[in-house]
């Protein structure tokens, strides 16, 4: 019987030792400067609950990791946030997967989310786009598929200046590496949401 050959180990220092450690120290440093549009997010907050409480809605679209911020903004706002009240009209156009892959497939993917915002949108509605590098075609299509629309544009992307923050009516540009960017998101999103339940409080719509 042939004994195996065994591999000697070699006893080297983890090259992730500080991996998490650095990973948190330059998130500290992003949300430090998400800090200055507080006051922006405030504005926002408000101005989402103005409209969604006389029946305008919110469309929300993103790639990737912003796909996924923008689907958790609104759920927040369909479903609640803390407490309980009603129900208001948000949808995240990615997750419309027939109608994504039917618009990619017949128009391309530059247009997955502008066709979705020239049927949705109406005048008054918001359409929020999430980019970390304010780059995305798709998401330039969008903007100017809302413009055409009557809707306002919002951008909460990456460092600006960017092509998308430049198209939008509004935007909000977060200083910092594109993971951290959407890990910021994600506090804007609920910062957003925080001001909006204040806003609305919490009896049920009628």
């Amino acid at each position: 019987m042939t004994t195996p050959t065994l591999t000697p180990t070699i006893d080297v220092e983890p090259t992730t030792a500080n991996a998490v450690t650095d990973h948190f120290d330059t998130l500290a440093q992003t949300l430090t400067q998400a800090r200055r549009h507080a006051a922006h997010l405030e504005a926002w907050g408000r101005e989402l609950a103005n409209r969604l409480g006389v029946g305008r809605r919110l469309l929300v679209a993103g790639n990737g990791g912003s796909a996924a911020e923008a689907q958790h903004l609104t759920a927040e706002l369909v479903g609640r946030y803390r407490e309980d009240r009603g129900a208001y009209s948000a949808i995240s156009l990615h997750a419309e997967t027939s109608s994504v892959t039917a618009i990619g497939n017949d128009y391309g993917f530059d247009q997955v989310f502008a066709r979705q915002v020239r049927a949705h949108a109406r005048s008054g509605d918001i359409v929020l786009l999430l980019s970390t590098s304010g780059g995305s075609p798709n998401l330039l299509e969008a903007a100017r598929a809302a413009e055409d629309s009557g809707a306002t544009s919002w951008a909460l992307t990456g460092p600006g200046p960017n092509p998308l923050a430049r198209l939008c009516d509004d935007a909000i540009c977060l200083d910092g590496l594109s993971p951290h960017v959407q890990e910021c998101q994600l506090a804007a999103i609920h910062a957003m949401c925080e001001v909006f339940d204040a806003c609305v409080g919490k009896e049920p719509q009628s």
